[in-house]
């Protein structure tokens, strides 16, 4: 299965992108502070995913899906952050949100997908 066929990873990209359409609607200093920020962190998550996704040990795949949940964690906060500095609706955060644990439940479920296996 390609990378791009994974629902994982296409949640991910979307994330990435609903965010920085938000974030470049900011004025100039909340784009470079929190925008900044929000937007690595939700690139991060599909970044790590793919990285993940490229290797060939399962450890090591495994090991780029918990960045990627951390990435997803992170972005949340942002979120919240960008949210009581008014920089997002209380509807955009959580929609934003919500998509986002989803995005996290895929993690898990493509991580214990994944079990262990010795020597792996």
């Amino acid at each position: 299965m390609k990378l791009e066929e994974l629902k994982v990873y296409q949640v991910a990209m979307e994330i990435g992108e609903e965010i920085y359409r938000h974030a470049m609607k900011w004025d100039y200093f909340d784009r470079k502070t929190i925008g900044g920020q929000v937007i690595r962190a939700a690139d991060s998550i599909a970044a790590n995913i793919s990285e993940g996704y490229g290797r060939y040990f399962f450890k090591e795949t495994k090991l780029f899906l918990y960045y990627a949940r951390g990435s997803a964690h992170e972005t949340q906060t942002w979120i919240v952050k960008a949210k009581s500095r008014n920089l997002l609706t209380v509807e955009q955060s959580e929609k934003l949100l919500s998509k986002i644990d989803f995005c996290i439940a895929l993690i898990n479920g493509l991580i214990k997908s994944i079990g262990s296996s010795p020597g792996k």
